[in-house]
């Protein structure tokens, strides 16, 4: 199988790596407007056919398959060669930067047959695959909500706001852990700094039809790096902590009981339950290495990915939806 890899600027060069280490697979082809990338890359794998057009590429590199990883205001002109052009496609995160191009993307890959995938690394990362079968075995009981912080110090883009570069890999984690449910109803507020055009910080809440509550915060602007994720359900409650250097996932066996106190009508008792924590053993394997895998895989054999377009669609959707909102901090339902 031969891929073609377009865009070679921070992520590209991973993907190259990753795809170039799978077996029955030839990284055929790289593209990147700046020279100077291309040949770095040619000086790994020479057998890399270089262009410095994505487009052309498509047309004349003679791969199966394309993974592209430039800005998301490209994406959807080059998926969309690429499957006009009969070519399988991996998008590097988000799959487009709104619903109508993501959708009109979904409906060509369905209509030719081709793998349409977006890179959401993410839900292929251990703790977040051993959290999925915790919750969907109904370890944690019902969900009640979940609390996700992903903050640093920069890196301020002038192409898209924070919601678009960090709040999509949460957005992608929920969506894969609560098997594509979306939210009844969004509230955002963001901050945009004077010097600065983009929202540097965003806060989301999101209520969906079975009751759950999720809160975001994301930021560019924050003193310290934090990427955690809390989910708290009526058993038990779970703390991914991807910073953490050995245990990034805990199981917490704490929580609360209601009892009624027979003594006053109308008053409950609150029990609390303060049990052992344990971290339970996930896969350690490279994500994009599972990513690439998985793409591969169902190439194929003609299946359908674990971040297929539809979940791709979906964070669009929830996307866009968040980023809509920051100016005017109101609802969305």
């Amino acid at each position: 199988m031969k891929v073609g890899i377009i865009g070679l600027g921070y992520w590209g060069p991973n993907l190259v790596r990753n795809f170039a280490a799978l077996d029955g697979v030839e990284v055929a082809a790289v593209a990147d407007k700046d020279t100077s990338r291309v040949e770095r890359i040619r000086r790994l794998y020479p057998y890399a056919e270089p262009f410095n057009n994505g487009l052309q590429l498509i047309e004349q590199g003679g791969v199966d398959a394309v993974a592209i990883a430039t800005p998301v205001a490209t994406h959807f002109d080059l998926a969309l060669a690429a499957l006009q052009n009969s070519k399988h496609v991996l998008v590097e995160k988000p799959l487009t930067d709104n619903p109508s191009t993501a959708e009109q993307l979904c409906k060509e890959a369905e209509k030719r047959g081709l793998v349409l995938m977006v890179d959401h690394v993410f839900v292929y990362s251990g703790p977040v695959e051993r959290l999925k079968e915790i919750i969907d075995a109904g370890e944690l009981g019902d969900i009640v909500y979940f609390d996700s912080v992903r903050i640093n110090l920069g890196l301020f883009r002038h192409d898209v706001n924070v919601v678009w570069d960090l709040m999509v890999h949460d957005l992608s984690i929920v969506d894969y852990l609560f098997n594509g449910a979306m939210p009844k109803e969004v509230q955002s507020a963001g901050l945009k700094l004077p010097e600065f055009g983009q929202e540097c910080v965003c806060y989301a809440t999101l209520r969906y039809p079975n009751g759950m509550l999720g809160a975001i915060h994301v930021s560019w602007f924050a003193p310290v790096k934090v990427r955690r994720l809390i989910v708290c359900g009526t058993k038990k409650m779970a703390v991914y902590d991807d910073l953490e250097p050995v245990e990034r996932l805990k199981i917490y066996e704490r929580g609360v009981d209601f009892v009624e106190d027979s003594h006053q009508i109308y008053r409950m008792l609150v029990s609390y339950r303060t049990g052992d924590v344990w971290s339970p053993a996930f896969d350690t394997k490279e994500p994009l290495s599972k990513v690439c895998s998985d793409f591969v895989e169902c190439v194929r054999a003609g299946s359908v990915p674990r971040a297929d377009a539809t979940a791709g669609l979906r964070v669009v959707r929830c996307a866009s939806f968040i980023s809509t909102l920051l100016d005017r901090g109101n609802v969305m339902a």
